[in-house]
């Protein structure tokens, strides 16, 4: 009689934790705060895992109650589904899915904050300082190349099929394998060359520049891109304060968290900031800062500065992350 037991217990408490983690996800949906953990591109799968767990939850919990002829015997199938070894055991096992979703449910929800840009490591701009100088050599205002002949990304989009083969092709020809392309790579490879050059032209312009969380991103890029032709223009910003170790008194960081999938990807781009009050804020105080940009240098890369900027505290955006918009 004990195996009609076991089996109806860890039925029980298999649903129940099933159910226990769609409640969660509900409730980061209700309150909101799931936009601290998933980028909205994510969101059709949370729903379909949160249906998921909830439906297999209540199957296993009416498993656990209903007496079938899989209570006294054998499964058809020759296995034991029973879980071996002592309770100590079983409890720890189950307590590594209580434990989440009483943590879950316990602990207060928050964005990341300068801890974690800290050890992430920050990219002043859009982190394509690198390849703005050749940017400027080998792409005219048009966005082709210099050489005259059509570029990549005009015969991606008159034939992707034939291109990605082609690709496939020469790479694998020349490394004996695939090679897997990052968004960096498709960048410096001027994919966007067209999309970034109506940009510029459109924020050119503008008499502020304004730095949204639908735009940000893309105008941290441009402002790489196109440094040079932003000098002496005004911006205005917002983001969370952050400093380095060696910055000057007057010198902050407006940082915000881009994510593509989930904050396990996340990472921290900052426009830096000088002014006479950049030492008033204490780190992971929401800043918005309006100021002239200059051009100036941070471990030997050029990046945008704003300066004589005013800087006024402001409350944490309903949405803390900026998103890729392509």
């Amino acid at each position: 009689m004990k195996q009609p037991y076991d089996h109806s217990f860890h039925a029980f408490i298999q649903g129940i934790i099933l159910v226990g983690f769609a409640m969660l996800m509900l409730h980061l949906i209700l309150t909101g705060n799931i936009v601290y953990y998933i980028a909205p591109t994510m969101m059709p799968f949370i729903y379909f895992a949160l249906v998921v767990f909830f439906l297999l939850g209540i199957i296993q919990v009416f498993r656990s109650t209903t007496k079938t002829d899989h209570d006294h015997h054998e499964c058809a199938c020759e296995h034991d589904h029973h879980i071996k070894g002592p309770s100590w055991v079983k409890t720890i096992i189950y307590s590594i899915f209580i434990l989440p979703i009483v943590l879950g449910f316990a602990l207060p929800d928050r964005s990341l904050d300068s801890s974690v840009a800290a050890n992430r490591g920050i990219q002043l701009g859009g982190g394509g300082n690198a390849s703005s100088s050749a940017t400027d050599d080998s792409i005219n205002e048009t966005g082709q190349n210099n050489n005259g002949s059509t570029s990549r990304a005009e015969a991606f989009l008159e034939d992707p099929e034939a291109y990605m083969d082609n690709l496939t092709k020469n790479t694998s020809a020349q490394n004996g394998e695939e090679e897997h392309y990052q968004f960096e790579d498709i960048y410096e490879e001027g994919w966007f060359d067209d999309y970034y050059a109506e940009l510029h032209e459109e924020l050119m312009s503008s008499t502020v520049i304004e730095v949204t969380e639908d735009n940000y991103l893309d105008v941290m890029t441009v402002l790489d891109l196109y440094l040079d032709d932003f000098i002496g223009k005004e911006m205005e910003i917002i983001g969370f304060a952050y400093r380095e170790a060696d910055f000057h008194s007057n010198q902050v960081v407006a940082a915000r968290f881009a994510m593509t999938c989930c904050t396990a990807d996340a990472s921290v781009y900052g426009t830096m900031i000088e002014g006479e009050e950049s030492d008033r804020f204490e780190e992971d105080t929401w800043i918005s800062a309006r100021g002239t940009i200059k051009k100036d240098h941070y471990n030997d890369q050029p990046i945008p500065v704003l300066v004589d900027a005013h800087i006024q505290e402001v409350e944490e955006p309903d949405s803390p992350y900026v998103y890729p918009s392509f």
